[in-house]
C-alpha cells in the first residue's frame, strides 16, 4: 500500500476571523494544510509543537504585531529556516523593509487575493525545498558552510561552521551579530560566485568565501582556512605537482616575482624558473597568467 503524500502545512495568523476563515477555504482548495493562530503567542506556540512549512502573518495584531513574532519565530533554531509571508494592509515602503528585516521573505497587501496568494506560497515552498536540500548536502559532505538572508541576518549553518567560528556561545553570539553587518554591507556591492572577504572580527586563520544564492533571498557561504600550506596541498593534489612546484604556483598567483618567491622559499630565482617551467609543462600552459588563472580557479573549487 502507497502512503499518502504529505500535505504541506501553512500557520496562519491573523486577529481577524473573517480573514482566517477565507484563507483556510483557499488553502482547503489548493490541497494544503491550514493550522490557525488569532494571535502571536500562540503562533509561537502552535509552531514549537508542529513546526510548519510556511507561516502567513498578518502585520498588525494587538499585543505583539506581526514583525515581532516573526522576530521569535526566528530566534527558534526549529523555526528560523521557516519562510514568512506578510500579509499587511500596508503599503508605505518602510513597512515593507521592516517585514523584510524582521526575517521576513515575501508580503500580499490586504484584500487578499487567494490566486495570487497561492501563487506566492508556491514559489516561497519551493525555494525552502532548494534552500534545504542545498544545507543537507553541505552537511553531509562535511562543508563549513551558512546562510543568510539579505540583511545578513545568520539563517542556518553546518555543524563545521559553527564550530569553526570558535570562543564561547556568548563570544560566538557577538562575532555572528557583527558578522552579519559585514555582509550585509558585502551583499549591497552585489558579490560574485567565489569572491572572498578577509574579515578581522573572524579567527585569524578563516576566510569568507560567497557560494552564491541558494534560492532567492537566500546566501551561501563557506568559511575556509586561511593557510598558505593547506592551499598548496590543494594545488599539489588536484593539479599533480610536485610539493616544491605548488608552493612556487601559489605564490606566482598572488602576484609575486620569482626574486620574491625565491626570498619566500629560500632559493636562488633560477631555481624557481626551473619548477615554473615544470609547472608550465604540467598544467598545459605557456604563461604565468594562465598558470595563475588556473591556480585560482582550482583553489576557489577547493
Amino acid at each position: 500500500m502507497i502512503a499518502a503524500t504529505r500535505k504541506d502545512l501553512i500557520l496562519v495568523v491573523d486577529d481577524s476571523p473573517d480573514s482566517l476563515g477565507m484563507i483556510h477555504h483557499a488553502l482547503d482548495q489548493a490541497g494544503l494544510t491550514a493550522l490557525l493562530a488569532l494571535e502571536g503567542a500562540q503562533a509561537i506556540s502552535i509552531a514549537e509543537k508542529m513546526v510548519p512549512d510556511l507561516v502567513l502573518m498578518d502585520a498588525m495584531m494587538p499585543n505583539m504585531d506581526g514583525f515581532e513574532t516573526c522576530r521569535r519565530l526566528k530566534g527558534k533554531p526549529d523555526l528560523a529556516t521557516v519562510p514568512v509571508i506578510f500579509m499587511t494592509g500596508l503599503t508605505e515602503s518602510e513597512d515593507v523593509i521592516r517585514g523584510l528585516e524582521a526575517g521576513g521573505v515575501d508580503y500580499v497587501t490586504k484584500p487578499v487575493r487567494p490566486s495570487e496568494l497561492i501563487a506566492r506560497i508556491r514559489v516561497h515552498l519551493n525555494n525552502a525545498r532548494l534552500a534545504h536540500s542545498a544545507r543537507i548536502a553541505l552537511d553531509h559532505l562535511g562543508q563549513a558552510s551558512f546562510s543568510t538572508d539579505t540583511t545578513g541576518r545568520w539563517r542556518w549553518a553546518t555543524p563545521l561552521a559553527e564550530s569553526r567560528l570558535g570562543g564561547s556561545e556568548e563570544q560566538r553570539h557577538e562575532r555572528l551579530a557583527r558578522l552579519s553587518q559585514h555582509i550585509r554591507q558585502w551583499l549591497l556591492r552585489a558579490p560574485q560566485a567565489g569572491d572572498q572577504l578577509a574579515l578581522n572580527l573572524l579567527p585569524c586563520d578563516l576566510r569568507l568565501r560567497y557560494l552564491g544564492e541558494a534560492a532567492p533571498g537566500d546566501h551561501l557561504f563557506r568559511l575556509q582556512r586561511h593557510s598558505a600550506d593547506e592551499e598548496s596541498e590543494v594545488l599539489q593534489t588536484q593539479l599533480r605537482l610536485t610539493r616544491r612546484e605548488a608552493q612556487v604556483l601559489l605564490w606566482i598567483a598572488q602576484g609575486k616575482t620569482n626574486r620574491e618567491i625565491g626570498q619566500i622559499l629560500s632559493l636562488s630565482p633560477r631555481t624557481v624558473n626551473k619548477h615554473l617551467e615544470q609547472v608550465f609543462r604540467k598544467l598545459g600552459v605557456e604563461n604565468r597568467t594562465a598558470a595563475a588563472a588556473m591556480a585560482l580557479q582550482c583553489l576557489t573549487a577547493a
